[in-house]
């Protein structure tokens, strides 16, 4: 059994319990549940943003403890001030240390899209995950069969929710439906935790038009952000590189900083 696959078996498990816990009855309770959410795809494409997705991630199952101790109320606001266009908040607990209190935590203090990072199997999350205040969720194509993708799709736009379909080979593009809002590339293998950036431009051509595509994992030099970019990319999911320092938000700045300026240079030297 590989990484994926003990992460899944154990999301079973665990939605299971948190069903008989807390009932969907109690989860539409929730002050978030009606309130409106913000839109993702709009934010990736605002020329006054960067396009960061900048990830709080406390830990994870290829690296272990990254910044255990990191407080998401600073770290989320600082990201924010930073540049960043939207927040991506790991709430998986047995495998990355997050919590869905986390997501709750950066709602209340940011107006921006939150994603809500975890592996998200059964339509209870999606309910679960409108009711902690995300606006987007995640599918990842190689943990959902075709039809199962496209329902949990369908029930996240009915609660007013955008959706990213994860993919990581060009097969996966087949469980794209009308109810995804963005594709992102992962440029990490989930079945044995790779890294290689060369997935997302690879795949860059094969993502239909008017579909917005982001990158992610592994994305810790500017002049990749860049070259992402102008190959069509809107998106840039980044967590490990910022949570590895100890100053997440400093870290995530600077690198904005530095994709701006290489920006500004290659441009002058087309013009």
């Amino acid at each position: 059994m590989n990484i994926l696959e003990k992460i899944v078996a154990h999301k079973r498990k665990e939605v299971a319990e948190k069903k008989a816990l807390y009932p969907v009855a109690l989860l539409e309770k929730s002050i978030y549940f009606k309130t409106p959410t913000v839109s993702l795809t709009k934010y990736l494409q605002r020329p006054d943003k960067s396009g960061i997705i900048a990830e709080f991630k406390r830990k994870s199952p290829s690296k272990g403890d990254i910044n255990p101790y990191a407080e998401v109320e600073k770290v989320s606001i600082g990201y924010m001030q930073a540049g960043a266009s939207a927040l991506s908040i790991l709430t998986d607990e047995h495998f990355f240390g997050g919590h869905n209190k986390d997501l709750i935590v950066a709602r209340k203090f940011n107006f921006c899209p939150i994603l809500r990072k975890d592996f998200t199997i059964d339509e209870y999350q999606i309910i679960e995950a409108r009711s902690i205040g995300a606006d987007c969720i995640l599918l990842i194509a190689e943990c959902l069969e075709k039809d199962q993708l496209k329902q949990l799709a369908k029930t996240a736009k009915n609660l007013g929710l955008e959706v990213l379909l994860e993919i990581h080979s060009a097969d996966q593009l087949d469980k794209l439906n009308e109810f995804v809002d963005i594709v992102g590339v992962n440029n990490r293998n989930l079945t044995d935790f790779t890294v290689n950036i060369g997935a997302s431009l690879e795949l860059s051509t094969q993502i239909p038009t008017g579909v917005l595509k982001i990158s992610e994992s592994g994305l810790d030099d500017p002049n990749a952000v860049v070259k992402l970019r102008r190959a069509g990319f809107q998106g840039f999911l980044i967590g490990e590189h910022f949570m590895n320092s100890a100053d997440p938000a400093a870290a995530c700045g600077e690198f904005i900083h530095r994709v701006q300026h290489i920006t500004q240079i290659l441009d002058k030297a087309i013009a």
